[in-house]
């Protein structure tokens, strides 16, 4: 499962300046701290959505770091997880109810 920031809090945080990600084969748990995204406004940390291994990462973000904000969804991914529970991924939002979860 891939993971990035959406829409909404890239254009919160303005122009991503650098991303910090962490090495592959890193096993994380929900809620976990696994790296960091600076604007020119703020940093934010970036937290696991679910419990797994991370088992590949964006260096061309790292290299890029305006992907982010160019294409969130597509080439703006951080990084990309194995599930230990695929079924954990039934409980995330997708891109349509977290956009209606920001407009209420």
């Amino acid at each position: 499962m891939r993971v990035g920031i959406t829409e909404y809090a890239q254009d919160q945080l303005g122009d991503v300046v650098f991303v910090d990600l962490p090495e592959t084969g890193r096993q994380v748990a929900a809620g976990d701290v696994f790296g960091e995204i600076e604007s020119t406004k703020s940093v934010s940390e970036l937290f696991v959505p679910v419990d797994g291994e991370i088992v590949a990462v964006n260096d061309a973000v790292a290299d890029s770091p305006d992907l982010v904000n160019s294409d969130p969804y597509g080439e703006g991914w951080l990084i990309e997880i194995r599930p230990d529970d695929v079924a954990s991924v039934d409980g995330l939002l997708d891109a349509d109810a977290y956009t209606r979860l920001t407009e209420s």
